[in-house]
């Protein structure tokens, strides 16, 4: 799917079941509140920290499902064109990055 479909699926969930969009400040600080939650998990699940008990059933996707739909809450909201933006995002790392990661001994 597309982001512009996502874009319009978020907009009519909003519009047909949300009610109305939190304003762009809440909805910031939602989206760090999601983050934090991927976070949790990743550090206690991949990193080094210990899993609590009750934070073995969380799902990733989930939580990384929630920080997609505040992201596109608010780029509805502000009136950004996520596909386009993403599109030209990739276009610039493919030119800049063309032979930096394949060079890199790091990665090797």
């Amino acid at each position: 799917m597309e982001i512009t479909k996502l874009q319009q699926e978020v907009d009519e969930w909003i519009k047909n079941i949300g009610v109305r969009y939190f304003n762009e400040l809440t909805n910031m600080a939602m989206l760090t509140e999601e983050v934090g939650e991927v976070a949790r998990i990743i550090a206690r699940r991949f990193g080094e920290q210990s899993e609590k008990e009750s934070d073995k059933n969380k799902d990733l996707g989930e939580e990384l499902a929630d920080v997609l739909f505040v992201t596109l809450c608010l780029a509805n909201q502000t009136g950004t064109d996520l596909q386009m933006a993403f599109d030209r995002k990739m276009k610039t790392k493919t030119v800049r990055d063309k032979d930096r990661h394949q060079n890199n001994e790091k990665l090797k």
